[in-house]
């Protein structure tokens, strides 16, 4: 019952603007899931170009996933620089059979390049993914993750709408486990050693 009560609880975190809150409980700092969240097979565009699917190019052991956006003033870059910090923090052996996957929920704006340059001054082995906005929301969607672009503002941009939540992937690409917007790198490091381990 707790289990399904924190997959309902992942679903209703579906759209916060870059905000919200999230409680986790047990010896791991993220929300495991039972049933596992499926995972889109359908390919985006890493910073190359080149197809990438959730599934079908994930060949480490865990995968992480974040969607959000360059210009988000605050919580995109505050997970971004947590999931960054976490990666220093494992050994070597844990690093190499873990990915961090950041799914910009702003292609407009975020182009390939620009994603590319963003990710390279946190870790440059993080892959960046971009693609047209209905495939990105069709992606996000069985992950829990809602997307809505905002109308333009007086200044010329516009707000993105988008849950924050980062979901792992394991191995048999399933969702398995969620971590919420305000875990610490610390958090991340000891949930992915655990994971990895186990």
């Amino acid at each position: 019952m707790r289990r399904a009560a924190a997959t309902v609880a992942a679903l209703l975190l579906t759209l916060t603007a870059c905000g919200g809150d999230d409680s986790a409980g047990g010896e791991l700092s993220g929300t495991e899931l039972d049933p596992p969240f499926e995972v889109s097979s359908t390919p985006l565009v890493d910073t190359d170009g080149a197809p990438y699917s959730l599934t079908e190019d994930t060949d480490k052991d865990l995968t992480l996933v974040f969607f959000g956006y360059i210009h988000c003033p605050d919580i995109c870059q505050t997970v971004m620089a947590s999931l960054a910090t976490a990666m220093t923090r494992l050994d070597e052996r844990d690093r190499e059979r873990v990915d961090v996957v950041y799914v910009t929920t702003d292609p407009a704006r975020d182009t390939g390049p620009a994603i590319k340059e963003y990710l390279d001054h946190l870790d440059p082995e993080f892959v960046g993914l971009t693609g047209d906005l209905d495939t990105i929301v069709d992606v996000a969607k069985p992950l829990g993750v809602g997307i809505t672009q905002g109308e333009k503002l007086p200044s010329g941009g516009y707000d993105v709408t988008h849950g924050t939540t980062i979901t792992g992937i394991d191995a048999d690409d399933q969702g398995t486990i969620y971590w919420g917007e305000d875990t610490s790198s610390a958090d991340f490091a000891a949930d992915i050693h655990t994971l990895l381990n186990d």
